[in-house]
């Protein structure tokens, strides 16, 4: 699913010379073969997978960590998969970075938030975002997102009410939910409509928000 938000960059911390000696299994991930009589979620689940592997054949453990993880939380039913993935995983520990301190600035809690929610990790996201909001609570982009994260969450009342203060704040935020594929859970909700349809009066100029380049 194409993603409207922005991908920040994080900082390679790994030498590309690095090799890759897992203990077991062998160094070469085995993709898995697609069977027609799987259901149509394992057909998604390997695609994540696979995504993942590849993320690993080039030594990029954090992102290849942050992938695979996502396979088991968005893909609870596929056991047969689970057990290959954690098999991945554990060389992935092995040699991501450490994450010794837990996001601290506004800026690091925001950027945090996003690759959860990139990574569908829906309930880090909220976690942080709320902090953000305590900090910041004219943030129209961490409201803006609290409503991403809620909408995937099945939440409408909660998104809905996050984006209408978004939207209050930012107007421009109107446009960008019209088009958000992550608030389709939300397309059928009246008050999600009404929050589009609405144009309120502003009574100050929009705030620059410098990280939107980084959704």
């Amino acid at each position: 699913m194409a993603k409207q938000r922005p991908q920040p960059k994080a900082k390679d911390r790994h030498s590309s010379a690095e090799p890759l000696r897992p203990a077991a299994p062998s160094a070469s991930p085995t993709p898995v073969s697609h069977s027609p009589a799987r259901r149509s979620t394992y057909v998604e689940a390997v695609a994540l997978y696979e995504k993942g592997l590849e993320q690993l054949q080039r030594h990029e453990f954090d992102q290849a960590l942050t992938t695979l993880k996502s396979v088991l939380s968005r893909f609870p039913d596929e056991k047969e998969l689970h057990e290959r993935v954690r098999l991945y995983l554990n060389i992935c520990e092995r040699h991501a970075t450490p994450r010794t301190t837990a996001p601290r600035t506004l800026q690091e809690r925001l950027y945090a938030s996003t690759l959860a929610i990139n990574g569908g990790n829906y309930d880090e996201a909220i976690s942080h975002l709320r902090l953000v909001r305590d900090e910041d609570p004219d943030n129209d982009y961490a409201l803006y997102m609290l409503a991403v994260a809620h909408a995937q969450r099945g939440e409408h009342a909660e998104a809905v009410a996050h984006l209408e203060r978004s939207i209050a704040l930012n107007p421009e935020n109107r446009a960008q939910a019209r088009q958000d594929p992550d608030l389709d859970p939300l397309r059928d909700d009246d008050a999600f409509r009404m929050a589009l349809e609405a144009h309120h009066a502003d009574s100050h100029h929009p705030r620059p928000n410098n990280l939107r380049s980084a959704r």
